[in-house]
């Protein structure tokens, strides 16, 4: 049973010879470059999606700086 799905994408002729140049370099293929280029751009995404969901959480409590942040965590402590 396969456990992948093969897309067809389309590459601008520069990125196409700088990915062939990587992977050569590398000793990789094309897949697992854009794989990797994929999971790093997924991460970058969740982790943006985190900074906006955190920003609103601190801007409903009030929290506008570090200043801010180390009182609440000084309280916490006390």
């Amino acid at each position: 049973m396969r456990h992948t799905k093969t897309w067809t994408i389309s590459l601008p002729p520069e990125m196409e010879r700088e990915v062939l140049k990587v992977a050569k370099v590398e000793r990789r293929t094309k897949s697992e470059l854009i794989r990797e280029a994929l999971r790093g751009y997924m991460l970058t995404h969740q982790l943006r999606a985190l900074q906006r969901i955190g920003a609103k959480r601190a801007q409903e409590r009030g929290i506008r700086t570090e200043a801010d942040i180390e009182r609440i965590v000084d309280e916490i402590r006390s």
